[in-house]
């Protein structure tokens, strides 16, 4: 005979939408995926929506493929408007089709906001993860918000009281994802023997960021800017930290057309090691900068765009700091070059100022007091808790 106890497994099977559209947004959702397979008690839970690779990999079901939606810029973004409306169109019809019992927005504002405004209205819960950076800049946003989202779910530490500042209470910080995960696999010796690197001397990392647009403006100012530091350095060493396929393309491409005098590696998807290795580096802003301070390796902030871009989003953004590190130190600890105030030169001088060893230690201490504010990780188990707990009062 069998007997019913309380640890009879629940097979109830809940399905979720989640979107994604950048590389940082797709391992972040790739982390909460398996998070919330971890936490559901044996429940079946079925994922679909945009997903990039990470997503992928751990079982979504990829409506749409993300991998072509990091897009930045406003004219790039014009010209990409039949392919954002196409993916808009298939997750909306997919949502209505499937009537999942959550959607899961995973940062990616301009796209998400708007899919949040169709599907809220369609009488679904929306979840969104990774609050978009409204405190950096088209704050009035937060209306769009407050209207069409059911809870927001933050990894930065101020950004809570941000929104109760401004009568958003739906809020919970549940810790950064990255604290606590951001580490190295290997040694720098490991590191160096794997890529013809010598240890003993001085390797500075360059990361010009996950978009097309990115690396073809900015690495061939940080490789003008490796010859330049080579010349003042005797046998430093560079590295170019990139995602494999079309980065690891551009970037090699680039390399073999510049020809800089000076010891460069291109390395893919060891962006944490090729960190741990470097004395200093020349990190695009974005969330390469937050990795960075974790990981504890002093930088200069770097960030380029078309002129028309830079002219149309200036005047829109609103705080005192571009790079991550910095907002969350609340001070300028690592410097920051935007547009033409990045140069060979200045970065050349800035990456020499980081080299010397008492500088280079002062910076590390200050990165190292930053980082203690992400939280103590679980940023992702959090976060599934409070969606799971969600589903469950639903089910009630």
């Amino acid at each position: 005979m069998m007997i019913e106890s309380d640890l009879m497994v629940n097979t109830d099977k809940a399905k979720f939408l989640i979107v994604a559209g950048e590389a940082s947004g797709d391992r972040h959702a790739a982390r909460l995926v398996t998070a919330m397979r971890a936490s559901a008690r044996n429940r079946d839970l079925e994922f679909f929506g945009a997903a990039g690779p990470k997503m992928r990999d751990v079982g979504v079901e990829a409506v749409v493929e993300s991998d072509e939606l990091a897009i930045v810029g406003v004219l790039e973004i014009a010209k990409a408007l039949p392919m954002f409306l196409s993916a808009f169109r298939r997750l909306s019809s997919a949502a209505m089709e499937r009537k999942p019992d959550m959607v899961i927005l995973v940062d990616f504002p301009d796209f998400n906001l708007r899919l949040a405004k169709y599907l809220k209205k369609q009488g679904l819960k929306v979840v969104y993860f990774i609050s978009p950076q409204l405190w950096a800049w088209r704050s009035h946003r937060v209306k769009a918000i407050e209207k069409y989202v059911d809870i927001l779910l933050t990894i930065l530490p101020f950004e809570k009281e941000w929104y109760s500042q401004r009568g958003f209470k739906k809020v919970e910080f549940v810790g950064n994802p990255l604290a606590n995960e951001v580490r190295p696999t290997v040694s720098r010796k490991e590191f160096g023997e794997k890529h013809s690197l010598d240890p003993a001397k001085q390797i500075v990392a360059m990361l010009p960021g996950s978009r097309q647009k990115e690396i073809v403006r900015i690495l061939p100012v940080m490789l003008r800017a490796a010859e330049l530091i080579s010349k003042e350095v005797s046998n430093v060493q560079f590295t170019i930290a990139v995602r494999s396929g079309r980065n690891r393309v551009d970037a090699e491409n680039l390399l073999a057309q510049m020809k800089p005098a000076a010891t460069v590696r291109v390395v893919a998807d060891e962006t944490y090691d090729a960190l741990a290795a470097s004395d200093a580096a020349i990190v695009t802003s974005g969330t390469a900068t937050l990795e960075a301070g974790i990981i504890g390796v002093p930088m200069v902030i770097v960030y380029r765009s078309s002129l028309l871009n830079y002219i149309l989003l200036k005047p829109l953004i609103s705080v005192e700091h571009i790079g991550l590190i910095n907002l969350i130190a609340g001070k300028r600890i690592a410097t920051e070059m935007v547009q033409n105030e990045f140069s060979p030169d200045s970065a050349a001088a800035e990456v020499l100022r980081l080299l010397d060893p008492v500088e280079n230690r002062r910076v590390r201490a200050e990165l190292s007091e930053a980082a203690k504010k992400l939280g103590e990780g679980g940023a992702s188990e959090r976060a599934a808790e409070v969606i799971l707990a969600m589903l469950d009062r639903r089910d009630a």
